[in-house]
Parts: C-alpha cells; sequence; structure tokens
C-alpha cells in the first residue's frame, strides 16, 4: 500500500502563496487517483480538489478555482498543490488522498489512503 506525507504547510498573510508536497512511498502515485482535502477547527473536512488516475481529468471546489492548481512530479513520485492569493478562509489542515479507483470524487469515503496532514494558516 501506499503511504502519503504532506509538507509545505505555514504561516502567510492573506494574498500570500504556498505550495504543499505530498510525497508517497511504498507505491507509485500514477497508478492512483488522488485528491486534496482540509479541516478547519470546528469544522467538518472538505473537498479541495481530485484528479483520476489518468492524471487528465481534474475537479476544482468552487472556493478554490482560479487559485489553487494541482500538479505532480512522477519522478519524485509526489503530488502538489500550489496555492495563490490565499485568504483567511483557506486556513485549515490539508491532507492529500489516494485511491486505487479510476477516480475518487468529492466523498472522503472514497479515498482509501490519507497523509497526516499539514497546517496551513492564513492571517488577515
Amino acid at each position: 500500500q501506499v503511504q502519503l506525507v504532506e509538507s509545505g504547510g505555514g504561516l502567510v498573510q492573506a494574498g500570500g502563496s504556498l505550495r504543499l508536497s505530498c510525497a508517497a512511498s511504498g507505491r507509485t502515485l500514477s497508478a492512483y487517483a488522488m485528491g486534496w482535502f482540509r479541516q478547519a477547527p470546528g469544522k467538518e473536512r472538505e473537498f479541495v480538489l481530485a484528479i483520476d488516475r489518468s492524471g487528465v481529468g481534474i475537479v476544482y471546489a468552487d472556493s478554490v478555482k482560479g487559485r489553487f492548481t494541482f500538479s505532480r512530479d512522477n519522478a519524485k513520485n509526489t503530488v502538489y498543490l500550489e496555492m495563490n492569493s490565499l485568504k483567511p478562509e483557506d486556513t485549515a489542515v490539508y491532507y492529500c488522498a489516494a485511491t486505487r479507483t479510476m477516480y475518487g470524487g468529492t466523498r472522503i469515503r472514497n479515498y482509501d489512503y490519507w497523509g497526516q496532514g499539514t497546517q496551513v494558516t492564513v492571517s488577515s
């Protein structure tokens, strides 16, 4: 099975940018559909984006569309979440997730493997 480790979180001012990484070990990420989710304090975990196993089909949550971008580096077995124009409401713990199915979509239960999360804090 695959193990996922996120990194790259931190404290940033509103309008700033961060790039989160999700490094995999144990299996190659190209064999998985991926997702990014986030959980703010006192709130449920919510969908950020999902990409299918082919790497072609990608869906973004409306709240991040146009500001967040997914990318991957197969040589490093790592996927990334580039976050621009950050807002205080983007403050959350961010998680990457993987599934062996073709596409995990927006539902948490569709993903089998999760990282431990990385904290992103956006100050106003």
